[in-house]
């Protein structure tokens, strides 16, 4: 991981202070979110984390526009898509959010529940309508274009397994538990790869596949929806790796909702520069206990959290563990 200051060619970048600021946003979401685990209210741990989300980011010297939300205008209260952000001064970013990624598993108190935001220079961060996504992604080392969205799961899986040097017995890909992934997972299964299913969270998913020798993930299959594409991408785009994706449209008014975002073409298959570019900050802090991040620990008025940020134009990556006091009074 370098973390030496380099020009991309985008222009001056996001200033180095950002990181830490996006770092405390995620955390309060959490913390907010955190409170609530296992008490199977997935709509009140959603709304406490979009509320500690919306809060601190009004703290944070940028002039943000809310890129990837809780939905569109008339759909959320807050942190809805178009909405403006921050202090008004500072660098003008776009904004991906999630303020709880898996809010069914917050709500059960399962693994890998998290708060996410990304950040990007005015322009870097696709437009994306919220409707589902077929997505593929695989970690950093692998030749450009290795798998593919139009590629039969046999023909990824068996060209994956090669370029990796291992029998594609070796092979585990994350899917997403869900009746629509039914053939897909059969088709994993059939050509001799494993199948690790997930029931929420496929942010965390593709962003497993950066490091198969520790959490055993080679590659994400399937879809789920488009913001999280988006956010996956921003992710990979900081620490290295491929993604795909391609727009699923349900109904006609998702089809009129893509144009009016300035997609044209429904059909378009969307690499990661087209989903992410510039220069890109993405953080996570864990809610529950997961593979990537260890969830938030509540001791009387004390908070323990960890957070993961990244930052593409340095290739930096920081694991932050932090204690915070007065919860009650900051965070809910």
């Amino acid at each position: 991981m370098s973390k030496t200051e380099q020009s991309n060619g985008h222009g001056p970048g996001l200033e180095r202070i950002l990181v830490l600021e996006l770092a405390r946003v995620t955390e309060a979401a959490a913390i907010a979110a955190a409170q609530l685990r296992g008490r199977g209210n997935e709509k009140a741990a959603d709304k406490a984390a979009v509320d500690a989300m919306r809060r601190e980011l009004g703290r944070v010297e940028i002039q943000g526009t809310v890129v990837i939300g809780e939905g569109e205008m008339d759909e959320a209260p807050m942190l809805y898509i178009g909405e403006k952000v921050g202090t008004g001064e500072g660098p003008e970013v776009d904004i991906a959010v999630d303020p709880l990624e898996g809010t069914t598993i917050c709500a059960k108190a399962m693994p890998n529940a998290l708060a996410v935001l990304a950040i990007a220079e005015k322009g870097g961060l696709l437009h994306a309508p919220d409707m589902y996504m077929n997505k593929i992604a695989v970690g950093p080392g692998y030749p450009d274009d290795i798998v593919d969205l139009d590629a039969t799961p046999a023909d990824n899986l068996n060209a994956l397994a090669k370029a990796k040097g291992v029998p594609i017995n070796e092979i585990m890909a994350c899917i997403l538990d869900r009746p629509r992934h039914a053939e897909l997972i059969r088709a994993v299964r059939e050509a001799g790869a494993g199948v690790q299913l997930i029931p929420d969270g496929d942010i965390a998913g593709v962003i497993w596949t950066t490091d198969p020798k520790e959490t055993g993930i080679d590659i994400y299959m399937g879809s789920g929806g488009a913001p999280e594409g988006v956010l996956a991408a921003a992710a990979l785009r900081c620490i290295g790796g491929q993604i795909q994706g391609r727009l699923i449209p349900m109904k006609d008014e998702e089809r009129i909702r893509a144009e009016k975002m300035g997609i044209s073409d429904i059909n378009r298959k969307f690499r990661l520069q087209d989903m992410a570019s510039a220069d890109v900050v993405f953080s996570a802090t864990g809610v529950t206990d997961g593979s990537l991040l260890k969830g938030v620990r509540i001791r009387g008025d004390f908070a323990e959290t960890e957070t993961v940020v990244m930052r593409s134009k340095t290739g930096t990556v920081r694991r932050i563990k932090s204690t915070l006091r007065n919860v009650g009074a900051r965070f809910i």
